[in-house]
């Protein structure tokens, strides 16, 4: 009996591998998601005023290790910019785009050269990035109480509210165009246009500031000169990544694990409960941002818990008002250049103060949830710390032990807890 022949028809489609099927949702998912962002982007008064919402941050910092530490402005500006636009159309939300606070703080406190600060930028977004294709950081996420998550984003969120204060005092007159005075008087602007629809509060807070700042230097528009800016790849050394890594990645890559990643998409969840932020995209976000604008001379960046709150207190409620503030970004970086840093550099402090203010106060006011008398206690030890020690993975630590203290029963403050 001859042996069967199994014959295919060569007409019929081959089956996908499985592998390959769940590629292509994702791709398709992931096309959809970004389709709908798109549609949903708005750029008006509420988004322009919302985009303003971060300049606190970003601003200090950005000039900060332009002026000391050599940074291209124009590189920062634009890379910057382009991961603002990205950012928008990827979440669909207001999602900041931040100078990495611990590796800004380290470069200027120490003098480090630029290639160091690209470096430790490109070895913060490697390891994040890690985390999130490996799903380290989910697992993270899964670990952490709420109570810590909370502790973190009001320590946070007081910190912010700290350094605004201190940005308004420290210009040490009452009177003048950059001035306790002005500090004021954008508050109180801020709060009569709290809840105004038509009236934007951070529009006319910025623009009084522009005001002053014209004011004190009536000749600084009209001496501006553009210049174009061409992306150039930098070139980096081992004693470069060697030396990056030790003085300013190892600080900055808890930070940005824990408020970069973590906290930034608890709060995104609690402002957007139906478009809010995963870890993983977040974290493979931060990566891909470092690893590639560290090369071309951009400063290390991430995706801060504090920007959100700031740009959502003052308008924000689609990823538009990041789109709007990255395209003002790439044009301030491709043809002003040097200019933008002598615009920035003279903005008036307390103005921006003001805003780093009110963006803690929205940070600092979603800890409000916390229910129980322990998870409160864990909370307020978490803050505590943080702010006692001005590290935020010390907080984290603390507050992470007691909560699991509290969990394993090695003591207890409320007789429900279980």
């Amino acid at each position: 009996m001859p042996s069967k022949q199994i014959t295919k028809d060569i007409s019929e489609p081959p089956v996908p591998h499985k592998s390959e099927k769940v590629y292509e949702s994702f791709f398709a998912s992931w096309l959809n998601k970004v389709e709908g962002n798109i549609k949903s982007l708005r750029i008006n008064r509420q988004e322009i005023s919302g985009s303003l919402g971060d300049m606190g941050t970003f601003i200090p910092l950005l000039v900060g290790m332009v002026s000391l530490n050599g940074l291209n402005i124009a590189s920062a500006l634009f890379f910057a910019g382009v991961f603002n636009v990205i950012t928008g159309i990827a979440f669909g939300i207001p999602m900041a785009v931040q100078p990495m606070k611990a590796i800004a703080t380290v470069a200027i406190s120490e003098g480090l050269k630029v290639n160091e600060i690209l470096t430790a930028g490109i070895v913060t977004g490697l390891v994040i990035f890690l985390f999130g294709i490996t799903r380290i950081i989910e697992m993270f996420n899964r670990i952490i109480p709420l109570s810590v998550i909370r502790g973190l984003q009001l320590g946070i969120g007081l910190q912010l509210l700290i350094k605004g204060f201190s940005m308004v005092l420290n210009t040490k007159h009452f009177f003048g165009y950059d001035s306790i005075s002005v500090g004021i008087l954008s508050g109180v602007l801020v709060l009569l246009l709290f809840f105004s629809s038509r009236v934007p509060g951070a529009i006319v807070v910025f623009l009084l500031g522009l005001l002053f700042q014209f004011l004190k230097s009536p000749g600084l528009f009209s001496s501006l000169q553009f210049d174009l800016y061409i992306p150039h790849f930098i070139s980096l050394t081992w004693d470069d990544f060697v030396n990056g890594a030790l003085k300013a990645a190892i600080p900055q890559i808890p930070l940005t694990t824990l408020n970069s990643v973590i906290a930034v998409c608890a709060l995104s969840w609690d402002l957007f409960p139906k478009q809010g932020a995963g870890t993983r995209e977040v974290s493979i976000s931060v990566g891909l941002m470092n690893l590639i604008g560290c090369w071309f001379g951009a400063m290390p960046m991430c995706h801060g818990a504090g920007g959100l709150a700031g740009q959502y207190r003052f308008g924000s409620r689609t990823g538009g008002s990041v789109v709007f503030l990255g395209l003002v970004k790439i044009l301030l970086g491709l043809f002003l250049g040097g200019a933008a840093l002598t615009i920035l550099t003279s903005y008036p402090l307390s103005v921006l103060g003001v805003l780093l203010v009110f963006s803690g106060m929205e940070l600092a006011l979603v800890a409000r949830d916390i229910k129980t008398k322990t998870d409160y206690f864990v909370m307020i030890i978490t803050t505590a710390a943080i702010i006692a020690v001005s590290s935020t993975a010390t907080g984290f630590v603390i507050g992470l032990t007691l909560s699991y203290l509290f969990y394993f029963g090695a003591f207890r403050i409320e007789k429900d807890y279980k």
